[in-house]
């Protein structure tokens, strides 16, 4: 086990006692060559799995070419690649970062310089009990969580936290100075609650009516995911500003901010910035990952493999008493327990299945999207014998 007293890594991740040396599809392997099925996905970010063969081409096929030039000159793959974005969303641009807490950092700018060019009165964004947008000082003070805002405060003003999936709480909180409605359509830290999709709905025509900015946190529900590209397609609605990241590199890091032309004209030059973001290995990699998870058949079988996961979980609750509730869309799908979930993901850590402990002791299962059935049994065979365990 990793000693955090004498590790020269800061101990914000507490001692850790698993080691992977190399990663295949949807599995881990330690340096003895134990086989870990991985459920975890790297908290959801290995879309593809591990070293998926065209990335790793892709990959080291721009690297031999060009690493990094700087956000100061053109980046045609670059270019290319925001292109394809818009064309399969609702964006007209696009600003690259290098995670999800950077696109939410940028989403939150785009708020704020367009009211700020609009109308100086609206300067309150309302989010939801229960959120996780990252980490980043804005992020902690946006989503008023004090697991992760202790020792931090004071917090930034102008963030009205309300109830998650309360239309009349929603209603009863808009007022002249609401410029934006930040949520994720399916809140992963907070427990994998998914929002209806006649709350979205709602939002989208509290925002139309009001003149508010409808921003989606879709770093985790993104890029497939759900069945979809991004999750608010289930809805039919469209949001002005998206925050995507995790799933969008498969384990290379990027993400990015979509927005359309009107709710980012206040991002002009010199309002924002990144160093890394957009540099040429990511967008290489997401291109490419792009290019597969956008396939009409392969969010076809997401979908499919989502629904025959799904079902298999309800059966497992019917004969388990230990599970309370089987929760999320598409494959970001939860286990609330009676038992501690940290204890519980532990256990099944033991049993060689990654999982995620998340808020309200749910048991988080993101895994790769290229998993097929006899992985999904291969989970269910290892989650029945641990509850089997707990009896």
């Amino acid at each position: 086990m990793e000693n955090s007293s004498k590790s020269n890594i800061m101990p914000t991740y507490g001692d850790r006692d698993l080691v992977f040396s190399k990663g295949k599809g949807c599995y881990l392997y330690t340096h003895t060559g134990q086989k870990y099925l991985d459920f975890a996905g790297g908290i959801a970010v290995n879309s593809l799995g591990h070293c998926h063969p065209k990335l790793v081409n892709v990959l080291k096929k721009q690297s031999e070419i060009l690493w990094h030039s700087s956000n100061l000159y053109k980046n045609k793959n670059q270019e290319l690649f925001a292109k394809e974005l818009c064309k399969k969303t609702f964006a007209d641009k696009v600003f690259f970062t290098n995670s999800g807490a950077e696109a939410i950092e940028c989403g939150l700018k785009v708020v704020k310089s367009y009211w700020n060019l609009k109308d100086k009165r609206k300067k309150n964004i309302i989010t939801f009990k229960g959120a996780f947008h990252g980490r980043t000082f804005a992020a902690l003070s946006a989503q008023k969580n004090k697991k992760y805002s202790e020792g931090f405060t004071p917090l930034l003003q102008g963030f009205k936290n309300i109830i998650f999936n309360d239309l009349i709480e929603l209603d009863k909180s808009i007022n002249s100075e609401t410029a934006a409605i930040l949520i994720e359509p399916i809140q992963g830290e907070g427990g994998i609650r998914p929002a209806s999709l006649n709350f979205l709905k709602h939002i989208r025509e509290v925002c139309d009516k009001n003149d508010i900015l409808f921003f989606l946190d879709e770093v985790q529900s993104g890029f497939g995911r759900s069945g979809k590209l991004y999750a608010y397609e289930w809805a039919k609605i469209k949001p002005d500003i998206l925050a995507t990241a995790k799933g969008i590199g498969s384990g290379f890091p990027l993400g990015a901010c979509l927005a359309t032309n009107e709710a980012c004209k206040g991002m002009v030059k010199g309002k924002h910035g990144s160093t890394y973001g957009g540099n040429p290995l990511a967008v290489a990699v997401g291109r490419e990952v792009l290019k597969i998870i956008s396939e009409k058949k392969f969010l076809k079988n997401v979908d499919s493999i989502s629904r025959y996961f799904w079902n298999k979980l309800k059966k497992l609750q019917k004969n388990h008493n230990e599970i309370i509730d089987i929760r999320g869309a598409g494959l970001l799908l939860g286990i609330k327990t009676r038992k501690n979930n940290v204890m519980i993901a532990d256990l099944l850590k033991n049993q060689k299945l990654l999982s995620v402990p998340a808020a309200d002791n749910v048991i988080r299962l993101a895994p790769p999207l290229i998993i097929a059935k006899n992985h999904v049994d291969k989970a269910i065979k290892i989650l029945d014998k641990t509850f089997n365990k707990l009896k």
